[in-house]
Order: structure tokens, then C-alpha cells, then sequence
């Protein structure tokens, strides 16, 4: 069994973890997922495998007594750590790890100077960390003191169907998943760019949360995943997570980014590497 620790609120850590599974071709090897994120209930996003979430309320130490408990249970023989090597709040050490069972990270930008005083006493030791994307100097030395091997993986989603959406030629989307005060902004954010080149697409919202007061003539759609629509739209606005980044860099020349604060990502580096990428 594999077991996924991918704690986080949004949307981008499943998805990772999704295209992780593909792309180590897993077969038929009985997965778990841990997550708190509300996206777990989507079948859509999980894609059947069985979610397992601590009661809600617990402290850190209490998170970290559930995490060892259930791991003890399940006796994974691969633990696959998503984005925080310690953890979302400092919840993974060494001693939650049942022994024989082999641990992968799965790095990604992270704003390190903040995440840093998260970091175990006793760290998780990691049999690889394979990077999703570049990360600072000080985060790639701290893994590589921990990690025997590390090493990029380029990830690549699971095939889909495009989705049954409807989109004119020459149309533009903004795709978020994020709170709804975001995708405002972003739509904002698309008419003030379309205006400033001077053109008049038609524009389809993809999300799941459909903000009050959008505007007239803007189509809104719950569509997972989005990026099957990506190829036959003109513009694709987005924010600056990981996963969106990765899935539109083919398409440099039509990715619109606006990025936005969090707690430990870093949007803003994300977006200015791949701003500078096509410069």
C-alpha cells in the first residue's frame, strides 16, 4: 500500500499527488490518501481511492498522535509526503514512521524562511525527494541533508476526456479554485488585460466557486480538471500555484498570471521564474 499525506486547504495538493500516481505508474497498488482539504469529497478529484481525515480540532501533537496511529494501522509501504517535509504545521517527525515503510517528498516552492521553524527535531528521513519544481538554495540544502537521492520529476497528469464545456474560438478562461474574493480578482483582472489589448473575448470562468455579481457575458462552469480546455482557449488566466504553472508552461505565450499571498507558497517567485523564462 501507498499512503499520500497531502494536508492543505486547497485544491493543488490532491491534484499533485494525482499526477504523482500516473506518472510513477502505480497500477493497481492500493492507494490512501490523508488530507484534511474540503476537495477530498470531490470523486472527481480522488478518483475513488479512500481518504482518510483526522478529526477536526487537534492540536499538533494530537495531529501527530493521529498521523502515527493510523499509519501504524495501515503499514504503508511507501509513505509519499506532499510539499511540507515536516508537515503543514510541524506534525511529521521520525517517530510516526512505521519502521520498513520507504518515505518520498514531493517538493515544491516554499516561502523557507517562514516554513524553517516548523522543522522537526527528529526530521523525516526521505529514501528520495524529487522536486516538482526549482526551489530556494536554503530549502535544497536542508532536503539534500535529509534525502538520499534528490532529484527533479517532471509530473504529468492522468489522460481526460475534454470536458463537455462549451467555448467559442478565439475565448478566454480564468481558472481558479481558490476562495471566491480570488476569482473575483481574477476576473477583474482578465477584463482590465483584454481591454488594455484592445479585444473583446468571449470569457468562461472555471471554478467551483461561482462569485456574486459576475459580469454579464461571463460563463461559469464547475469543470475538474480544467486543464483538457486549455489547449483550444486564446488566454488562460490564472493565479501562481504549482500546478497550473506546470500545466501551462507549453503555453508561455497565452498564460496570464496574477499571484497571490499565502502562508508558505511562494506565488510571486513562481510567477516572476516563468515570466523571466520567456522574456
Amino acid at each position: 500500500m501507498i499512503v499520500c499525506y497531502a494536508q492543505g486547504g486547497g485544491l493543488g495538493h490532491l491534484t499533485r499527488i494525482r499526477a504523482y500516481l500516473h506518472t510513477r505508474e502505480v497500477g493497481d497498488e492500493p492507494v490512501t490518501i490523508l488530507t484534511g482539504s474540503p476537495f477530498a469529497g470531490d470523486p472527481r478529484v480522488v478518483a475513488g481511492r479512500p481518504v482518510l481525515s483526522a478529526p477536526a480540532g487537534l492540536d499538533r501533537d494530537a495531529l501527530t498522535r493521529w498521523i502515527g496511529g493510523t499509519l501504524a494501522g495501515l503499514r504503508p509501504r511507501e509513505l509519499v509526503v506532499d510539499a511540507f517535509p515536516a508537515g503543514l504545521s510541524g506534525e511529521l517527525s521520525a517517530a510516526i514512521v512505521p519502521a520498513g515503510t520507504r518515505v518520498v517528498h514531493l517538493a515544491r516552492l516554499l516561502r523557507w524562511d517562514a516554513y524553517r521553524p516548523l522543522l522537526a527535531a527528529d526530521p523525516l528521513e526521505f529514501a528520495e525527494t524529487r522536486l516538482v519544481e526549482p526551489v530556494g538554495d536554503a530549502h535544497r540544502a536542508y532536503l539534500e541533508s535529509v534525502s538520499s537521492v534528490v532529484a527533479p520529476l517532471t509530473l504529468v497528469d492522468p489522460p481526460e476526456p475534454e470536458p463537455a464545456v462549451p467555448t467559442e474560438p478565439g475565448g478566454w478562461l480564468i481558472v481558479h479554485s481558490g476562495p471566491v474574493a480570488e476569482v473575483s480578482e481574477l476576473v477583474a483582472y482578465a477584463l482590465d488585460v483584454a481591454a488594455l489589448d484592445g479585444v473583446r473575448p468571449s470569457f468562461t470562468l472555471v471554478s467551483p466557486n461561482r462569485p456574486d455579481g459576475l459580469p454579464p457575458g461571463i460563463a461559469h462552469h464547475d469543470v475538474y480538471p480544467a486543464w483538457p480546455l486549455f489547449a483550444g482557449a486564446d488566454r488562460i488566466v490564472t493565479a501562481a500555484g504549482c500546478n497550473v504553472v506546470r500545466q501551462l508552461a507549453r503555453w508561455p505565450e497565452r498564460h496570464r498570471m496574477l499571484p497571490f499571498p499565502r502562508r508558505f507558497d511562494d506565488q510571486y517567485a513562481r510567477a516572476a521564474r516563468a515570466r523571466r523564462s520567456i522574456s
